[in-house]
């Protein structure tokens, strides 16, 4: 069996060092807002070239506590709307509608999967305030034409990351190209916590102190209480076992590379029944997923199912298709349907070896392609 993703042996590889971490923190006494949690935002800030890092309990809490704290300070007011594109797990826009905020969704670029810069300035009125820009499957967003427009318009620029560790655009990596992202730690993603966990990054020391309080109950002195904020704490270990791994996440992306590289490289002749991802040339792809498109989505699914091979979806459903949102249920995203129908996520991670990766590829040959034209 060839898993999408073996969580024990990515944490396998760095046994030794998660165990001394977890150790360290039993042997402190302290769990909560601690020298771990200080010290890995202190590090993934510098990772991601951000000032600031503020540790919180999950990736959509980071994002919703990027919106309470513009709230807070001020940017936002309950209703105001923010552009998020309609090809997005559905988290995205959970955090607009819990900050008390309107999501206004937009196309994605049919080629990146990510949103259109080009149809963001149909959709913004005198109620936007800000756009978020989804880095998805580990690819980041058109960042300066996002920017440009975000400046002309005084709209701010959040970063949904949670795909993204280690992603870059032009140079820079992703969580420092807006004005805040959010980021989750959830154990599948590329760096990965052993349960929930996640964190904001931002240059602007005020939003950061903002949400250093709404993440402990609105406090930064305890029992006094500047807002009505929530409990959203990165855990001291978490955080501990973040450090290590942070140390080898870009190792690891490098391994995750050469796996996206050697689909792309074998499976060019199956276009276009199979269309491989796109890769821009304005940075480097973090390969979170390695997401196919295939007309035959469910055939093929159930053929490398039946060769002992996982596959993923990501995602089988749209937001706006959501039972959830009965206010999008009228609306239609022609692009993001079509993407909704027909993606197919490959294994892919930093600990899938050559050989499977090989199993992967001969898989995808012996589907009878042919058998399924109309």
């Amino acid at each position: 069996m060839i898993k999408f993703l073996d969580l024990k042996k990515v944490n396998d590889a760095h046994g030794d060092e998660i165990s001394d971490a977890i150790q360290r923190v039993l042997d402190s006494g302290w769990y909560l807002l601690g020298g771990e949690v200080s010290s890995f935002e202190r590090e993934f800030a510098d990772y991601c070239g951000a000032r600031q890092c503020v540790g919180v309990a999950n990736g959509l809490d980071a994002l919703i506590l990027i919106l309470m704290g513009y709230r807070e300070l001020g940017v936002m007011s309950e209703g105001d709307e923010v552009i998020v594109p309609a090809n997005t797990y559905i988290a995205s826009i959970l955090a607009i509608s819990r900050a008390g905020l309107r999501p206004v969704l937009v196309e994605p670029d049919d080629l990146t999967y990510n949103i259109a810069p080009n149809l963001i300035e149909t959709a913004i009125t005198e109620r936007t305030r800000a756009i978020m820009a989804v880095h998805l499957y580990g690819q980041c967003a058109d960042m300066d034409p996002i920017c440009a427009i975000a400046q002309q318009h005084g709209l701010k620029v959040i970063e949904d990351a949670a795909q993204a560790h280690g992603a870059t655009y032009r140079g820079r990596k992703a969580g420092s190209l807006g004005d805040a992202a959010g980021f989750s730690f959830y154990p599948g993603k590329n760096l990965g916590a052993l349960g929930d966990g996640g964190a904001v990054t931002t240059n602007d020391t005020e939003l950061a102190e903002v949400i250093g309080a709404l993440r402990n109950y609105g406090s930064h002195e305890k029992y006094y209480n500047k807002y009505k904020g929530m409990n959203s704490r990165l855990d001291e270990i978490q955080a501990a076992i973040l450090r290590v791994k942070l140390a080898h996440l870009d190792e690891d992306t490098e391994k995750r590379r050469m796996v996206a590289d050697a689909y792309l490289t074998s499976l060019q002749s199956f276009s276009p029944r199979l269309v491989l991802p796109a890769v821009a040339e304005y940075g480097q792809h973090a390969w979170h997923l390695f997401v196919v498109r295939t007309q035959y989505r469910d055939a093929l699914a159930e053929h490398l199912k039946n060769q002992g091979i996982q596959t993923m979806i990501h995602y089988p459903v749209p937001p706006h298709r959501q039972v959830a949102y009965p206010e999008f249920s009228d609306l239609s995203f022609p692009v993001t349907e079509v993407i909704h129908r027909d993606v197919l996520s490959l294994p892919i991670s930093p600990v899938m070896h050559i050989d499977e990766v090989n199993q992967v590829i001969t898989q995808l040959y012996s589907f009878h392609w042919e058998s399924y034209d109309n």
